[in-house]
């Protein structure tokens, strides 16, 4: 990709405009992270840009932005610019197409106002960011309160870019950022999202959530989160404190390994329904039913939020079955391989590695016993297969004189656990087990 990159700046200086690497490609580089993708910014028009390279599409065309693709690669390639006010707290009013000097000072933050020229190999910082970087510092270009207001999401692109690099703010920037916070309200939820779950797979996840709370947004984003401050755990197994102190440990000790989208979602919201539920009894506090209802209140999160449908069910699934993990080493062995064969058990474990870690102390015996379980069951290679039921639908029907309908299903099921659980070898015991199953149930002969 860096080759290609360099291919488009060196065509467009050739052509003669000026061409540059721009933002966080630029910013990655000097902080010795490989960039993941490289943006172009240059003197070239819209139209200029759209003339010289051959397979162009006009992504934000009238703020300047065409997407180039090379050798199957994209790249956002920019008009210098200019902007005017905005209105609505997130696209400028007017554009003008400026020079590099200008561009630079209309960005975000020092550390993203940086230019790079890869044919000269030369730096153009007019904003102070190669500084900021070494020292660490975040800090809004220009007057801090106007970078908000230009657009309102800059709130958490603040606090994901100094959390996950280590920073620290300048004064006025963490001003801004704490007097302006109610401007979130304003900012689509498709980019809250999007900013909440890109802070949230990276490691330092909690310390952005918990800045994010000390500066008021996290209540305006996810009050379902913030609620659960004050409520207290029994402490004989919680000595980590509330409930939202357990949520924050629990994203905190999840090993980079396990993170995905769905997972970190899953962390944050297993227990948001525990204020709801609580109740002391006798020297504890109970919170009966509280998987369920948090898995219900993470469906409502995940809709505010525009999540996919996909999204929205794993995440849910996982809470709901988050306290089921327990009951494992004790169910019958059908039951079990249910939910082994669940295409999200896994994620399931690692929720519950995190929720025992978001505990203080910890105790991975359960975690352990399970997946011992679990790695035993993959062992024996239980295909799917290997228990299809031995006796069909149509031969329970013609055996059983039964009509089609939920007995049918009921019976194919029972088969299955029985074959899985040990009981039935072949169709002879298949049918001895039916027989019997049927007779208990009263059901035999009669056409269910």
């Amino acid at each position: 990709m860096l080759k290609t990159a360099i291919s488009i700046v060196k065509k467009f200086q050739k052509a003669g405009y000026e061409a540059y690497f721009a933002g966080g490609s630029v910013r990655d580089f000097l902080m010795g992270k490989e960039p993941k993708d490289y943006d172009i910014a240059t003197s070239a028009l819209p139209n200029e840009i759209e003339s010289l390279m051959e397979k162009t599409y006009p992504i934000g065309k009238q703020f300047g932005v065409i997407l180039v693709e090379e050798n199957g690669h994209h790249f956002e390639v920019a008009t210098f610019r200019s902007d005017s006010s905005s209105s609505d707290g997130r696209r400028p009013d007017a554009v003008l197409f400026t020079s590099a000097k200008e561009d630079a000072v209309r960005r975000d933050f020092t550390i993203n106002g940086l230019f790079y020229d890869p044919v000269q190999e030369k730096l153009l910082d007019y904003v102070g960011g190669q500084k900021d970087i070494k020292n660490k510092i975040l800090r809004f270009i220009g007057e801090p309160h106007e970078r908000v207001k230009e657009d309102h999401l800059r709130l958490l692109r603040g606090v994901r870019f100094k959390n996950n690099f280590g920073f620290e703010y300048e004064p006025g920037t963490k001003r801004a950022l704490e007097e302006l916070s109610h401007l979130i309200d304003n900012v689509s939820k498709e980019r809250i999202q999007d900013e909440m779950t890109k802070m949230l797979l990276h490691p330092h996840r909690a310390h952005s959530m918990r800045e994010l709370d000390t500066f008021g947004i996290l209540e305006r984003i996810l009050p379902e989160v913030t609620a659960c401050k004050g409520i207290q755990q029994t402490g004989q197994y919680h000595h980590e404190g509330d409930v939202f102190t357990h949520l924050l440990k629990a994203l905190h000790d999840m090993p980079e390994n396990f993170a995905s989208k769905e997972l970190v979602w899953a962390v944050l919201l297993h227990d948001i329904a525990k204020p709801e539920t609580a109740l002391k009894k006798s020297d504890r506090v109970h919170f009966d039913g509280h998987a369920a209802l948090s898995s219900k209140m993470a469906r409502i999160v995940c809709k505010r939020l525009k999540m996919s449908n996909d999204e929205t069910a794993k995440i849910a699934w996982m809470i709901e079955q988050h306290m089921t993990v327990g009951t494992i080493p004790n169910m019958r062995r059908a039951h079990q391989v249910n939910l082994f064969w669940h295409p999200w058990f896994e994620d399931l474990m690692r929720l519950h590695y995190c929720d025992e870690h978001g505990s203080f102390p910890f105790d991975l015996t359960l975690y352990q016993t399970v997946m011992k379980l679990y790695d035993d069951f993959k062992g024996e290679k239980l295909l799917e297969d290997h228990f299809k039921p031995k006796l069909s639908g149509d031969q329970l029907m013609k055996l059983f004189k039964l009509k089609p309908g939920p007995l049918i299903r009921e019976l194919l099921q029972v088969q299955r656990e029985a074959q899985i659980e040990g009981l039935v070898h072949d169709e002879s015991e298949a049918r001895k087990f039916v027989e019997g199953y049927l007779s208990e149930k009263g059901a035999h002969g009669k056409d269910i």
